[in-house]
């Protein structure tokens, strides 16, 4: 994939200026050629060696650009800059929010790669608006119960208020993450699970019926193969990827 006019005109202002070099050498290659040669490696899931030479900068050169970027807090700064923009153009609906997490499996060791049943792999987090725009993204050990994971993914947001309600499946029906998140003024909607007292009647839960919204946008986010399955050592690196795939989403909508 490859940035429209409209999407680098939004973007650029957010890209980190180059250091001037004293020394003499080769021209830097163009911010946007190498943007679109680190797209090309989050969507076809490809090793660097394989980036097309003919059309992108060479491998090292996109790779040690990530890698500066992702070091700078490039990723982050761009998604709360989308998240301002999409709120400036009413693009946000924060009446009602929702959170889910999905599995990457995880091709080599590293931090934050945990077993499971289906294998060694990463937890993906994430919190949509009422239109599935991302709010939050947050990246962990795919062993520990995703209840255990919804502060550090609301602490991971890219600068919004908390929603009024937080919408998730039966993984987040528990009576600790009620009360602590009623201090928030957060009101956790879930369905009960079979062994639970019921805590939540007919007329919140109409509202779970649209948590396909959170799971149209982790369908969106695994079209990204380098989302899908984790190549990464580093767990900073493989939430840089899952955080640029976070951008196209709303780089789509405000551009």
């Amino acid at each position: 994939m490859r940035l429209t006019d409209e999407q680098w005109a939004v973007l650029v202002p957010l890209i980190p200026k180059p250091v001037k070099r004293t020394n003499r050498g080769r021209p830097r290659h163009p911010d946007r050629a190498v943007f679109d040669g680190i797209l090309w490696i989050l969507r076809t899931g490809a090793q660097w060696a394989a980036l097309p030479r003919d059309k992108y900068p060479p491998k090292t050169t996109c790779l040690d650009r990530f890698k500066e970027w992702n070091e700078l807090g490039t990723f982050p700064r761009i998604l709360a800059a989308l998240y301002e923009m999409s709120e400036d153009q009413h693009l946000l609906d924060l009446r009602e929010a929702f959170i889910d997490g999905t599995f990457s499996a995880a091709k080599k060791r590293g931090a934050d790669v945990g077993p499971t049943k289906k294998g060694k792999g990463t937890k993906i987090m994430i919190v949509v608006d009422a239109n599935g725009v991302p709010l939050a993204v947050q990246t962990a050990s795919a062993s520990p119960a995703e209840v255990r994971l919804v502060h550090d993914t609301l602490d991971a947001s890219f600068g919004l208020d908390f929603p009024q309600r937080l919408i998730g499946d039966k993984a987040y029906d528990s009576d600790g993450l009620d009360e602590e998140l009623a201090t928030l003024g957060i009101e956790m909607i879930a369905p009960n699970r079979r062994n639970r007292k019921k805590t939540q009647d007919g007329r919140p839960l109409r509202r779970y019926k649209r948590r396909w919204k959170v799971e149209r946008t982790i369908s969106w986010l695994q079209s990204f193969r380098r989302v899908r399955t984790r190549d990464e050592v580093k767990a900073e690196n493989f939430l840089a990827m899952v955080q640029l795939a976070c951008i196209v989403i709303p780089l789509r909508l405000v551009s």
